[in-house]
């Protein structure tokens, strides 16, 4: 396989968003929630006290731009009143009280906005990357991106290649809908290209605006917790097939699982007041099992030699902390406590989807890690699909 990767460009978003306020927020829209008295246990035990956003939490929370009822509601309720025997001037101050409650905000009130800051946060991610990687943007051979929060056509690829710029001849691979795999998958993707041609230089750039699931009006224990739990962040990095000095892992093989049957059990839904994330109480169980699988492929890797080797970091996004105990519970009991240092700290701050393999991977990167030592990095997505690669700091 031989990839070699430069460290990641990592770009949180700029507004701090502290749980206290988002606890504030849906106490006070969902008092007779049944969830209500338990809000202040449930977010401590995410273990994150703020994240970053790419717009501000008021921007989530606000009301649309028209009323509840709109221009053509307005005139049929006030047909209505009419009818059913009110008074002109009575119906007309019906009319104006409705016309006051606000709407929720429209699907592309939400995401037009966010749109624009994916594509700005991506565009300085994918800078950073090829300043860390020594190059410019007239070196880039093939671009792929990933982003599953603001669905747009033409994509955050074409966006990139018109706003950094890249050559008319780079091939660009869009790949909106890898959601929190696109870390692992994206780089064995581009492991894959550079090993057909070395010469190739490849950018990864994954842009996610995750706040966008933030629906004020649900009030189910799954969107609470979806309130709680996600970050914005952007993160971009090179690969290339040959190694360079700026080149940091070596990247060795790469494993990809999906699980039959799991596909209802993590999903993004559209709806009039925009996109809600939906998740089913069996989906830690689920990546469980693909963690299981993982660590068969790498015994089986190792088997000639299953005492002496161990990853000596592990760079994982399994979508929360219960999964996170199980890796640590089911790993080989010879292996060193501590591999997922960085998986777990980068967590603190909030999940990150696709981009959080990245941002595990530059903490790890900015510890210092000994040339030769060994990574493993893992993520698994809605689907219910892993993708991991194992390989080499340098």
């Amino acid at each position: 396989m031989a990839a070699y990767l430069c460290a990641p460009a990592v770009i949180h978003g700029e507004h701090s968003v502290k749980t206290s306020e988002i606890v504030a927020e849906v106490r006070d829209r969902h008092p007779d929630a049944a969830w209500a008295p338990r809000v202040d246990g449930i977010a401590a035990s995410t273990g994150i006290e703020t994240r970053g956003w790419m717009l501000p939490l008021k921007s989530a929370v606000a009301p649309g731009n028209g009323g509840a009822l709109g221009a053509a509601g307005l005139g049929a309720a006030r047909q209505a009143l009419v009818r059913e025997g009110f008074a002109e001037q009575d119906a007309e101050r019906v009319i104006a009280a409705l016309g006051a409650v606000p709407a929720p905000q429209t699907v592309q009130e939400r995401t037009a906005p966010a749109w624009e800051a994916v594509q700005s946060y991506g565009e300085r991610a994918a800078r950073g990357a090829l300043q860390i990687a020594g190059l410019d943007a007239s070196d880039v051979d093939c671009l792929i991106t990933s982003n599953s929060t603001t669905p747009a056509l033409p994509g955050l690829d074409v966006a990139l290649a018109n706003r950094l710029p890249l050559r008319g001849d780079t091939m660009l691979l869009p790949a909106t809908q890898w959601a929190c795999v696109a870390g692992t998958r994206s780089l064995a993707l581009a492991a894959d290209l550079v090993a057909a041609d070395p010469d190739r230089v490849v950018l990864v750039v994954i842009s996610e605006a995750l706040s966008t699931t933030y629906q004020p009006a649900d009030d189910t224990l799954e969107s609470l917790i979806v309130r709680l739990l996600f970050a914005d962040t952007a993160v971009a990095a090179v690969v290339t097939g040959r190694p360079r000095p700026e080149s940091v892992l070596r990247l060795d093989a790469a494993w990809h699982h999906t699980l039959p049957g799991t596909q209802d059990l993590h999903r993004l839904e559209t709806r009039a007041d925009g996109t809600h994330f939906v998740m089913d109480r069996r989906g830690p169980r689920a990546v469980q099992e693909t963690v299981t699988a993982m660590w068969e492929w790498l015994r089986v890797r190792y088997e000639d030699d299953p005492a002496s080797w161990h990853p000596d970091v592990l760079l994982a996004h399994p979508g929360g902390t219960r999964v996170l105990e199980y890796m640590e519970q089911t790993m080989p009991d010879a292996w060193p406590a501590g591999l997922l240092e960085y998986s777990r700290d980068s967590y603190t701050t909030g999940n990150r989807g696709g981009a959080a393999v990245f941002d595990i991977l530059r903490r790890a990167h900015d510890a210092g890690q000994k040339a030769g030592s060994r990574a493993v990095l893992y993520a698994a997505a809605p689907g219910l699909t892993a993708t991991a690669l194992e390989g080499e700091w340098l």
